[in-house]
């Protein structure tokens, strides 16, 4: 690995900028024998480290109905050194330091970044005393803090040592302070002036009251070149590396038919100039570009000037058509139409087959998706709560409102799609003891939305039987194909197709996730065969019946205490975070098997029970 100049931070996976670490996310570097802590910087920064700007980048992507529904023109990758270019090698996304308190780990100083000293060129800093008393003047360079300030708006600013501290009122210190570790907890840290010898401890930093005596939030953006803007909130104090301060919003789609072949691939750039001529001017002005950039593009379509303009007028038609209020109904329909998809459509390849008769009861579709792309775009992100459905607090990841682009990854796989039958579901949705379950998690997920948007609204969806079970159950199928298959437990993903009002729902796809080659070389969708399906599902089912925390499991004590799961936790049904639409929420094990009082609640209690378990 080539040696990093002197003032960069290090590397990252292109997939990590679009969720774990995008624009906002506090990053740990390791710079030499410094740690360095930096927030990710905004979308402008994109387009003056890698230029061209905007989608004139030859790193941008499309996809149609995903774009029509974030009102963009398309999406960008994280952009991607290219080793061939000279030019490239002085590119980089920059990185702002936050933190900018740092601490000493020698003489547990605290103080701001401009109390230290320097390496010339480079991002870290020294503690000058703890420097002039090491063996051989060793540079003892100091680390970030490990608390800062964030809010529910987003918001994220540095936490107030000095008044966390309690100065007396003579006091003019305003520079160092001392925080050391006297004992185990937040209650045996103590920060402390060395001046007037104030001190408190780090005990209630966390709880939500203590920060109701601070000031409102400043509205700090340090991922953004703008000023800080007006906020309510109080702001939380987070440990700078925890997991509830920084949730990626993200909306995506499957290229199905007939978005999914590869005209638009093709066209590049040259897709937007030609749709935006009009439509009488439109074969005459690919005719001209025929004679220059659009040759080679034209011999490897295999089109002539007017088939690839009335190629694009249809296109142009299909646009007007798309469903932006639920992008999932049209996949469900291509899922569920009953005939193969392959050809041109080289995206997106889907193959029928028979439901086995054991589980014809439970499921009316088979589908192996033997090839898939999803693009996955991302439009803020949130902090302190996760994003919900029509969720207000979100985070901008530019100083623009609308770049005409965002970040995105596409990912290409495989899966497993599975419908279940509509006549035994709807007969299940009715049993009393299904109801009770879903209206305690339905009731204190209308509490959570009335608490996070000041009760001004109910959420914009009820949690039902329905979503419960296909939820569950989708969980229970990733968790045996990871044991029949050997893939990790983030290669698999699950993209969940629930009641919609105008056409119901109720199937699930379970398909590879990473933007790696785990599990794309047709290991998931052979498990789509009908003999190999049917034993997946009946252990799936099976290893639901017991958990090893039963009964405390099974008779919802372990249930978390936001009331949004029963019967679930890491031994039975919970999934990495990655692989789940719902960050583990919305899960009751009693949904597949049942529960010892209440058996009939189990919608797969018939499959659990055949083979003797």
């Amino acid at each position: 690995m080539p040696k990093l100049p002197a003032n960069e931070l290090g590397e990252l996976r292109r997939s990590a900028a679009v969720a774990t670490f995008g624009p906002g996310a506090i990053i740990d570097f390791r710079a030499g024998d410094a740690t360095i802590s930096a927030v990710a910087a905004g979308l402008e920064e994109w387009d003056s480290s890698f230029p061209p700007a905007g989608m004139l980048n030859e790193q941008a992507i499309r996809e149609e109905r995903l774009q029509k529904k974030l009102g963009v023109k398309g999406f960008r990758l994280p952009p991607v050194r290219d080793p061939t270019r000279e030019s490239d090698a002085a590119r980089a996304l920059p990185a702002v330091r936050f933190p900018q308190w740092l601490q000493c780990p020698s003489c547990d100083r605290v103080g701001r970044e401009d109390l230290w000293g320097e390496e010339p060129g480079r991002a870290g800093r020294i503690c000058q005393e703890c420097t002039r008393k090491a063996p051989g003047k060793r540079n003892v360079f100091v680390i970030p803090v490990r608390f800062v300030l964030a809010c529910e708006s987003g918001h994220l600013d540095e936490f107030p040592w000095h008044w966390w501290v309690g100065h007396r009122e003579d006091c003019k210190n305003r520079k160092f302070l001392h925080l050391k570790s006297e004992q185990a907890g937040l209650a045996g840290l103590i920060l402390t002036c060395p001046e007037c010898k104030a001190s408190h401890s780090m005990d209630g930093i966390f709880a939500a009251d203590t920060w109701k005596k601070f000031s409102v939030c400043r509205g700090r953006r340090p991922w953004l070149a703008c000023p800080d803007e007006q906020c309510q909130h109080h702001p939380r104090a987070v440990q700078r590396g925890a997991s509830n301060l920084y949730f990626p919003v993200i909306e995506s789609a499957l290229s199905i038919p007939p978005w999914s072949d590869r005209l638009q691939e093709a066209l590049g750039v040259y897709w937007e100039p030609i749709v935006n001529t009009f439509p009488e001017d439109r074969t005459k002005q690919i005719e001209f570009l025929a004679h220059g950039p659009l040759a080679a593009v034209l011999a490897e379509l295999g089109m002539t000037p007017a088939q690839l303009a009335a190629e694009v007028e249809r296109r142009v038609g299909q646009q007007e058509k798309i469903n932006v209020s639920n992008l999932r109904l049209e996949e469900y329909r291509q899922f569920t139409g009953g005939t193969h998809v392959h050809g041109l459509d080289r995206e997106f390849e889907i193959r029928p087959q028979t439901v086995p008769p054991v589980l014809k009861p439970w499921f009316s579709r088979l589908v192996k998706a033997t090839r898939l792309r999803e693009v996955r775009a991302m439009t803020g992100f949130t902090r302190i709560q996760p994003p919900g459905d029509g969720a207000t607090n979100i985070a901008r990841l530019s100083v623009a409102d609308n770049l005409g682009w965002l970040p995105a990854i596409e990912v290409r796989g495989e899966g497993i799609f599975l419908e279940m039958d509509a006549g035994r579901l709807a007969a299940w949705e009715m049993l009393p003891s299904v109801i009770a379950r879903a209206a305690h998690i339905n009731g204190h997920w209308i509490e959570e939305w009335r608490l996070r948007n000041a009760g001004t609204s109910m959420p914009p969806r009820s949690i039902t039987p329905r979503s419960l079970l296909i939820h569950t159950f989708a969980h229970a199928l990733m968790r045996q194909l990871t044991l029949e298959c050997g893939y990790s437990s983030t290669a698999l993903r699950e993209r969940l197709y629930v009641a919609d009002e105008n056409e119901p729902m109720a199937g699930v796809l379970v398909y590879t996730a990473t933007t790696d080659d785990d599990g794309t070389l047709g290991g998931l969708q052979r498990q789509g065969d009908p003999q190999r399906i049917e034993r997946t599902v009946i252990a799936a089912i099976q290893a639901q019946m017991w958990c090893s925390s039963d009964p405390l499991c099974i008779e919802d004590m372990l249930a978390p205490g936001d009331g949004l799961s029963l019967a679930a936790c890491h031994s039975c049904v919970l999934a990495p975070e990655t692989s789940c639409e719902e960050f583990n929420r919305f899960l009751d094990r009693a949904m597949l098997v049942g529960t010892p009082k209440t058996p009939e609640a189990g919608f797969f209690r018939g499959i659990a029970e055949s083979e003797g378990s």
